[in-house]
């Protein structure tokens, strides 16, 4: 039983796929779809105020003196990654259709994750302070790197339009209410502290919601129709090579870089993860409205198999630590 429940998905993996189930059988149109439009636009901003209010200011500084993890963690998530899309492009181009390209390249454009690598180098007995600060990094530098690098991945696509219109919009919708939570936190600590993990639910209501939209567009479009099975298992392929080459070479490289084994985890939850958080929300200002559901497929699948298979390392890592020392 507890080795099924290694391979469980969680409940919001869960509840991810009930969304794209539900959109696909009573997706949004008409007069509904533009209402829900402006909700979504609104949920997205009130997500990024919430981002900025949790975010203390002596995390930032606890951790922002380990400048070469962050460096590492840095490179592996908008160099490498992005290089290993590259790389993959032209048999992807052959294997693939052409929206899974596009959706598997913006994949490799993503800053990293926040919460689920800080949770998850904490299992490992890693380096916390230092998740914090890279992993709330990796989001802040995705508001200029991601729009740069699509702009560059998807050059020759009409579904990218220019990097610095996208930086602009990105910064209007995500950086500026980010900001503005984080000058705030003095008096929305206290609030947030009270509601503890309820906070999850509009972390992720959020998600689902602007799910729900992006995908009742593309089933309106005939996503489906277009999408063939033997398409949806060579994904999952893909993004299971994407995610092996990513932490074999976080691992390789905070060996040879002489890292302790606490700093190695941090490297690698931080650095091998592909934030679903960031990643809707900015698909949703650099892309078309019709070409946001299948453009996000990728890290929609990307996002709970980098959760099962860290979730699995970190209990390695944890056990190789031992039993901390009081």
């Amino acid at each position: 039983m507890s080795f099924l429940a290694r391979f469980r998905p969680d409940n919001f993996t869960l509840a991810l796929a009930g969304t794209v189930l539900l959109a696909s059988l009573i997706p949004a149109s008409g007069n509904f779809a533009q209402l829900l439009e402006r909700v979504t636009s609104a949920v997205i901003l009130v997500l990024f105020f919430l981002h900025g209010s949790k975010l203390s200011r002596q995390a930032i500084w606890a951790g922002i003196g380990h400048w070469r993890l962050h460096l590492l963690v840095t490179a592996t998530t908008f160099a490498f990654f992005p290089l290993l899309g590259w790389l993959l492009k032209p048999a992807l181009q052959f294997l693939l259709p052409p929206e899974l390209v596009l959706g598997v390249l913006f994949l490799c454009a993503l800053p990293a994750t926040v919460q689920s690598a800080i949770a998850l180098t904490g299992l490992a007995r890693g380096n916390i302070p230092a998740a914090v600060c890279s992993a709330s990094g990796s989001t802040l530098m995705g508001i200029v790197f991601t729009p740069i690098l699509v702009g560059l991945l998807l050059s020759h696509s009409t579904s990218a339009g220019n990097p610095l219109d996208a930086m602009g919009k990105i910064a209007a919708q995500l950086l500026l209410p980010f900001v503005i939570g984080h000058l705030l936190r003095p008096w929305t600590s206290g609030l947030l502290q009270r509601v503890g993990n309820k906070i999850k639910i509009v972390d992720q209501g959020s998600i689902l919601l602007v799910v729900y939209s992006a995908f009742s567009g593309a089933v309106v479009a005939g996503l489906w129709q277009q999408m063939p099975l033997v398409s949806m298992l060579t994904l999952f392929l893909v993004c299971a090579l994407i995610l092996a080459c990513s932490m074999a070479w976080c691992i390789w490289a905070s060996r040879r870089f002489g890292f302790t084994t606490a700093d190695e985890a941090t490297i690698l939850f931080c650095g091998a993860q592909k934030s679903l958080v960031s990643g809707i929300p900015m698909a949703k200002v650099l892309f078309a409205a019709s070409v946001v559901g299948p453009m996000v497929l990728p890290v929609m699948l990307f996002h709970p198999m980098q959760l099962m298979v860290s979730a699995m390392i970190a209990g390695r890592y944890q056990r190789k630590a031992g039993n901390p020392v009081i």
